[in-house]
């Protein structure tokens, strides 16, 4: 009953209003407020109320315009980066290495065969473009069925608004037109042919370098003999053959298995003869194999897969990884491979080394000295930074995972661009891993996958979508390495140590190693001291309480307790005006009702009198005319009072009944 009467006394409460009006709430709050400057106006005279009413609007403007800018800036979400520098037992990095030649020339020859009769046959025209050569005689004939899959042109830029397209092994010549040949890429959808040349344009024996106005390109076409063509153009024709050379192999090796491919590459007991770790020695058993479609069988120590991840004891090359390995440059493929080394990497343990963007090369006949300094990143999370954990938030499919690696930008950055090259060619690229289900690209089955590709690799469009779907990982560890090289072994040591590792390698007593094909590796903490770049919140939600506070409290000399005060006349305030536009809703409806109503209504005697004698009724006036209109009923006398004075019967005379 009590919590009733307590319901019923608030909504009487309610119902009443705080009992001011907007002008005696104003006045009380400016009485009552600690904030300084609203009393003043209602106590001083009209002249400095005037003055005192400006400041105080001038100053509560400049504090909103302050919280404006400091909320602005709390919701900007900025960091600031601190460096520390710490000293503890470090984890040795992943270290992987490969050969920069991905397989042994003698394993791939029977596949590459057509391709470098094609190669050779086509260099010698270019080289020397003279009519009859013994290019045209080859026996057997050439396969230029491969050749016009992804034909390789010259352009003549002799008449630069006309330049002349000839094809290394045909007779006709196309003209480009209004097309230029200048850029990187030239389209030359509308082409026309224009006569016939029997091969490259020759040049003569004193020709200087501004008279040989002619380009290598390489001709990429949506289909074989369509005009819609795309010619990538190289300002050097090694460049052009080497680009050829990988779009036709990858062509052909993307046929074969992989497990054949891994056989024909280099093997980790013919690639690593020495292997020592700290003071422990180790060999390729110790090693991680995985195939990479750049570098072909790559190996990996210390990548942490199955094993515990080994820690390094002391800074220094004596307790680092030291390798010697062959990468036996004599069985390089000569038109895929221009380099000669080992091709390295430092990564952290469970992640897939990308080397063509962070390795670095070995050259051989040195010793190559490798000093690490470890860099940590911690940035901070979402609002603060675009990062992710482990990538279970960024929308792409990471392909890498079959190998049970780590999340990476770069996973993701080729991940998407392998769904895009999937979803617009129809098939993936070599170079990167398959979703279940799909085949790579080849000349046979997708006859415009070199256009495709080709056109999907410069497109900035799709890039920057990969580039605004992936992240960069919240936590990272980066390896700067310091590098040194000198030649090795010396010529004074090579005889001996020459003769040690081929005897352990192939129990030879002859020599079959050579300075070409030999590299050593010291890779070792240079310090361990290790730097901690991590990022911190530049405004928290303290900073803003207090600024906002120091702000309210200089210029308007005001607390938390002058916000509740503002906030309770905000409060009464609405409270009137629901109250006052409930009242006039109710006033409305009745003047609605009064209009249906214009006369007042009968009293209750006029309605109990008009519903028992009918004489007392109104009548129309304008229902009949005046001449016709019938005569009033007579309306029932008053009774006789004293005819209801009870009387003996035999009292009444015999006259009763007529009075």
């Amino acid at each position: 009953m009590n919590l009733k009467k307590y319901f019923i006394r608030a909504l009487h409460r309610l119902q009443k209003g705080p009992g001011y009006t907007y002008k005696e709430l104003l006045v009380w709050y400016c009485d009552n407020t600690n904030t300084h400057g609203p009393k003043r106006i209602i106590k001083e005279g009209p002249k400095k109320k005037l003055i005192w009413f400006f400041l105080t609007l001038l100053f509560a403007s400049l504090v909103f315009w302050q919280w404006g800018i400091l909320i602005n800036t709390y919701l900007s979400y900025n960091v600031t980066s601190s460096l520390s520098i710490g000293f503890k037992t470090m984890k040795f990095p992943a270290v992987t290495v490969c050969n920069a030649n991905p397989f042994k020339y003698s394993e791939v020859k029977h596949l590459l065969k057509e391709l470098d009769r094609l190669i050779e046959a086509a260099l010698e025209r270019i080289l020397q473009p003279v009519p009859g050569n013994s290019s045209e005689n080859v026996s057997p004939p050439l396969d230029l069925g491969l050749w016009h899959q992804i034909p390789l042109v010259l352009i003549d830029e002799h008449d630069k608004d006309n330049p002349i397209i000839l094809d290394i092994f045909e007779s006709n010549q196309t003209a480009l037109g209004n097309a230029t040949a200048g850029g990187n890429e030239t389209s030359a959808s509308d082409q026309t042919a224009a006569g016939n040349q029997t091969a490259a344009p020759p040049a003569p024996a004193n020709a200087t370098s501004e008279e040989k106005k002619y380009k290598l390109a390489v001709k990429l076409c949506s289909h074989q003999g369509s005009d819609n063509c795309t010619y990538r153009n190289f300002t050097s024709a090694a460049q052009a053959v080497t680009e050829w050379y990988i779009l036709q192999s990858t062509s052909i090796l993307s046929k074969v298995p992989l497990q054949e491919r891994i056989r024909m590459g280099y093997q980790a007991e013919d690639m690593i003869l020495a292997c020592l770790y700290g003071a422990e020695p180790c060999n390729y058993k110790n090693f991680t194999q995985i195939y990479h479609p750049d570098h072909g069988n790559c190996y990996i120590f210390n990548w942490g897969m199955d094993e515990e991840a080994l820690n390094s004891s002391n800074p220094g090359a004596e307790f680092g990884l030291k390798l010697i390995l062959d990468i036996s440059q004599q069985d390089y493929i000569p038109y895929l491979s221009s380099a000669a080394g080992a091709r390295l990497m430092l990564h952290q343990q469970k992640s897939f080394p990308f080397l063509k963007d962070q390795g670095i090369y070995a050259m051989a006949g040195t010793e190559t000295s490798i000093g690490v300094l470890v860099d940590e990143l911690e940035r901070m999370g979402y609002p603060y930074s675009d990062c992710t954990m482990n990538g279970s938030d960024v929308p792409v499919k990471n392909l890498y995972s079959q190998y049970n690696t780590s999340y990476s930008i770069q996973a993701c950055l080729r991940s998407c661009f392998q769904n895009h090259m999937i979803e617009i060619c129809g098939c993936g690229h070599y170079m990167f891993p398959l979703p279940e289900g799909m085949n790579y690209c080849n000349n046979e089955d997708n006859p415009g996958w070199a256009y495709c590709y080709s056109s999907l690799r410069s497109s900035i469009r799709h890039r920057q979508i990969c580039i605004d779907s992936c992240k960069e990982t919240c936590n990272d560890t980066q390896y700067k390495m310091t590098i040194s090289m000198a030649d090795w072994p010396s010529e004074a040591s090579e005889d001996w140590i020459f003769h040690i590792l081929s005897y352990e390698r192939d129990m030879s007593t002859n020599v079959t190693l050579d300075r070409n094909g030999i590299i050593k590796l010291n890779i070792y903490f240079q310090e361990y001291n290790y730097r901690t770049i991590s990022e911190s919140a530049a405004t928290t939600i303290v900073w803003l309480l207090s600024s906002l506070g120091g702000q309210f409290g200089f210029w308007m000399g005001g607390s938390v307790l002058c916000l509740i005060e503002f906030g309770e006349i905000i409060i009464d305030s609405l409270w009137i005006t629901i109250i006052n536009v409930i009242g006039w809703c109710k006033g409305l409806k009745q003047k609605r009702v009064q209009a249906r109503y214009p006369d007042a209504p009968p009293t209750v005697s006029e309605l109990v009198e008009a519903h028992t004698n009918l004489g007392f009724q109104h009548e129309d006036a304008g229902a009949l005319p005046r001449d016709e209109a019938l005569p009033p009923e007579p309306g029932t006398p008053p009774p006789n009072y004293d005819s209801l004075r009870v009387q003996p019967l035999d009292i009444l005379g015999p006259d009763s009944d007529a009075e």
